[in-house]
C-alpha cells in the first residue's frame, strides 16, 4: 500500500509539471598553473591544494612578517630617520623602492605602508635596522616570531625577500596562508594592506609620497582584503591574497605563477570558493 502510494505521488507530480528539487551544481576548481598554492576559509575548509607544503623562496611575501614583527614590536607614532644605508640598500639591489630619503623622520605608520604597498625594500631595511636593532637581529625576531605561531617550515634570512642572501629565505604555501590569516587579525595591518592609495603630505620632516599598491585584485573583484605581491627570479611571481566571501574570510596564496595570471587566478580561486561555501 505504501509502495503504491509513492508511485501514485511520483506520478502525480509527472502529470502536473513539477519538478523534483535538483541537485546542487558541483562546481570544478579553476586551473592552476602557479607551482604551488593553497586556499583556506575561516571555518577550516581547503577549497584548493598543490605542492602546498614544499619549501621555496616567497620573495616580498618575507614584508608580511616584517610588518608583524615591527606592529608586535613598535608604536605607529614611532619615527624613524631614513639613512643612506637604508636608500642604497635598494639601489644597490635593483629592489623595488618607497623613493625613500637619506635624512626623512617617517612615523612607523607611513613606512608600513611603503612597505607593504609598493614592497619598498628601503622601508624594510629602516624598520628592521631601527627595531633589530640592527637587521641581523631583526631577522631572528623574525624566525622567532615563525617558531612561536608555528610555521615550523619558514626560515628567513632578511627582512625583504631579496635573494641575498641565501634567496631570503624559505617557506611554504600552507605557512604562508596561516601567517597571512594571523596577521590579518590585527586592524592596523588588516587596513594597511587592504588600501589602494596612500599619501604622505610634505611636511618639514620628510617629502611627500604617493604610493599605490602593487596588489591588483583589489579592483579586480569586490570584498578584497588584500594582502601582497611578490618577485624574484628565484621565486617567480608570487601573490598571497584574502577576501570575503559567504561570510567567511578566504585566504589563498599562489607561489611561482606569471605576473597578470596571479591575479586572474586569485580571481577564480575566490570565486570557487564562494561556490563552494554556498553549496555547503
Amino acid at each position: 500500500m505504501r509502495i503504491g502510494g509513492f508511485i501514485g505521488a511520483v506520478v502525480l507530480t509527472v502529470l502536473m509539471g513539477v519538478a523534483a528539487p535538483a541537485a546542487a551544481r558541483e562546481v570544478d576548481a579553476p586551473a592552476v598553473a602557479a607551482k604551488s598554492a593553497y586556499v583556506v576559509d575561516s571555518a577550516g575548509t581547503i577549497h584548493f591544494a598543490k605542492n602546498e607544503t614544499r619549501r621555496v623562496p616567497v620573495a616580498s611575501l618575507v614584508k608580511v612578517m616584517t610588518a608583524y614583527v615591527v606592529l608586535r614590536e613598535g608604536g605607529l607614532d614611532d619615527v624613524v630617520t631614513i639613512t643612506a644605508t637604508d636608500v642604497r640598500h635598494a639601489v644597490r639591489n635593483g629592489a623595488t623602492s618607497a623613493s625613500l630619503k637619506k635624512g626623512e623622520r617617517l612615523t612607523v605608520r607611513d613606512l608600513l605602508h611603503g612597505l607593504m604597498l609598493v614592497s619598498g625594500a628601503d622601508a624594510a631595511n629602516a624598520l628592521a635596522r631601527h627595531y633589530g636593532p640592527g637587521k641581523t637581529a631583526f631577522v631572528a625576531k623574525m624566525n622567532a616570531a615563525a617558531r612561536s605561531l608555528g610555521l615550523k617550515d619558514t626560515r628567513y634570512t632578511n627582512p625583504d625577500g631579496l635573494p641575498t642572501p641565501a634567496l631570503g629565505g624559505r617557506s611554504t604555501a600552507v605557512d604562508q596562508v596561516k601567517l597571512a590569516r594571523l596577521a590579518l587579525r590585527n586592524s592596523t595591518f588588516r587596513t594597511i594592506v587592504g588600501r589602494e592609495l596612500h599619501l604622505v603630505r610634505k611636511t618639514a620632516a620628510h617629502g611627500a609620497h604617493t604610493w599605490r599598491n602593487t596588489n591588483k585584485l583589489l579592483h579586480l573583484t569586490d570584498g578584497v582584503l588584500g594582502v601582497k605581491t611578490g618577485y624574484t627570479n628565484a621565486a617567480g611571481f608570487c601573490l598571497l591574497f584574502a577576501g570575503e566571501r559567504g561570510g567567511r574570510q578566504v585566504v589563498g596564496v599562489l607561489l611561482g605563477d606569471q605576473d597578470a595570471r596571479r591575479f586572474s587566478t586569485a580571481r577564480k580561486l575566490l570565486d570557487f570558493a564562494d561556490a563552494q561555501i554556498a553549496g555547503g
